[in-house]
């Protein structure tokens, strides 16, 4: 893992460039997938099943019941509580976030309301083939049941003709009734566009990796994606003398396991810790499964960072704009306020983010790849669209007409001017 020592004159412009090489590492896959949006878009489901072929060794699109049904009667039972606990305590954090439409009356009897529409239709994406993930299904479901959403369709790629067992049942808990074993950027160019077999939706939304998160982006203005990019997951994790470094080091490696795209920064006063940290990471790594995709995050985008000070701690913090930040400090109440951009943040040594991607109720998709300077993780509001109402009284454009008559002249608009001038009653 790359170390950076805040008070190298350079700093900042090496810390610039690490970040910006990883963004265009995950941004490179954009003319591939482009090729295979376009085959999607152009021959539907003959192309779908060819990627599936390739990418996934599957023949099938749409799993029947009774595959389903098969594959779930076979789940753990301990598996399937940890989801049930898990589905109701984000579906009780999710229900607060609901919003109340606005209703106003002025003087005039002009009446303004301001309602919350749920979308009709949206497509879940849940990562899989040989890794799958039933906590994204939540993730991504919960918020969209809440708001109202009337059809959501789940696409999850399958390895070898199979779904994962646990991924359908959290579909089952959420009850969703449309599933299809398709996945990456030929998964997304189906839903956006449609097929013979896949009806179009209103909105895509989920986390995936690079080529997903691409193909999003390629799709977008077809239908709509989240706020933010979803993309290889990120976590920034801020140590300090009083921090255990094993902990720290579990969790920059449950971060890295996920994509060699993954990035975990570490940042500390305390030079000791890092190194701690550093030699604890080699012993760890030799424990997990996915040793080689957690290898290859680390020593291609994790870097070990050292700063003297809370304010330049805050200060770069807010440069990355992490998906995940860990505040394992003993003053994080100081520092919180002060981080502007990130996805999510723990606080404290046992708010640890590996939690919060399962049952603590908060949601886990979250924003990437710099974008928490700008937009959020998933949440009910993703699932819904504002519409304005406006009623106008009689004494209402009588009294405000004469105002819009001036700016629209002003601004050249003498067509906006006169369907209100039309309006007002003559003296």
């Amino acid at each position: 893992m790359k170390i950076l020592d805040y008070n190298n004159k350079n700093f900042d412009k090496t810390l610039e460039n690490l970040l910006l090489r990883r963004k265009k590492k995950i941004n490179s896959s954009l003319v591939s997938v482009s090729n295979i949006v376009k085959d999607v878009k152009k021959n539907g489901d003959r192309a779908l099943l060819k990627y599936e072929k390739k990418f996934n060794q599957s023949n099938t699109i749409k799993p029947s019941s009774k595959q389903i049904n098969e594959l779930i009667r076979g789940l753990n039972k301990e598996v399937k509580n940890a989801i049930d606990l898990a589905y109701d305590r984000i579906h009780k954090f999710h229900s607060l976030q609901k919003f109340k439409n606005i209703s106003h009356l002025d003087a005039l009897k002009n009446k303004l309301e301001y309602k919350y529409i749920p979308l009709e239709s949206v497509a879940l994406y849940v990562p899989g083939s040989t890794a799958s993930y039933p906590s994204s299904v939540l993730m991504s479901a919960i918020p969209a049941i809440v708001a109202g959403v009337k059809r959501i369709i789940m696409i999850n790629p399958g390895y070898k003709g199979k779904q994962n067992p646990a991924v359908l049942y959290a579909a089952h808990k959420c009850k969703i009734k449309e599933i299809y074993s398709i996945g990456g950027p030929s998964a997304i160019a189906a839903a956006a566009f449609g097929t013979k077999k896949i009806k179009k939706v209103n909105k895509i939304v989920g986390p995936g990796n690079a080529y997903v998160a691409a193909a999003k982006k390629e799709v977008f203005g077809d239908v709509g994606i989240e706020g933010m990019t979803a993309g290889p997951s990120e976590i920034t994790v801020v140590c300090d003398k009083f921090s255990n470094p094993e902990w720290v080091a579990s969790d920059l490696i449950g971060q890295a396991e996920h994509d060699k795209l993954a990035q975990c920064i570490l940042i500390s006063k305390d030079r000791q810790l890092i190194n701690k940290v550093k030699i604890e990471i080699s012993r760890q790594l030799k424990e997990i499964p996915r040793v080689s995709v957690a290898k290859k995050s680390l020593m291609s985008n994790g870097i070990l960072i050292y700063i003297k000070t809370d304010k330049k701690i805050i200060d770069v913090v807010n440069q990355i704009s992490p998906e995940h930040l860990e505040l394992n400090i003993k003053n994080y109440k100081s520092l919180a306020p002060k981080i502007k951009n990130s996805g999510s943040i723990c606080l404290g040594k046992y708010a640890v983010m590996a939690m919060t991607d399962y049952n603590i109720g908060s949601n886990h998709i979250l924003p990437t790849n710099g974008s928490a300077k700008y937009s959020s993780g998933v949440s009910v509001n993703e699932f819904y669209k504002r519409i304005s109402y406006i009623n106008l009284s009689k004494k209402g454009i009588e009294s405000l007409g004469p105002s819009v008559i001036t700016l629209a002249n002003y601004e050249g608009l003498v067509g906006h001017a006169q369907s209100v001038k039309k309006r007002i009653r003559r003296k």
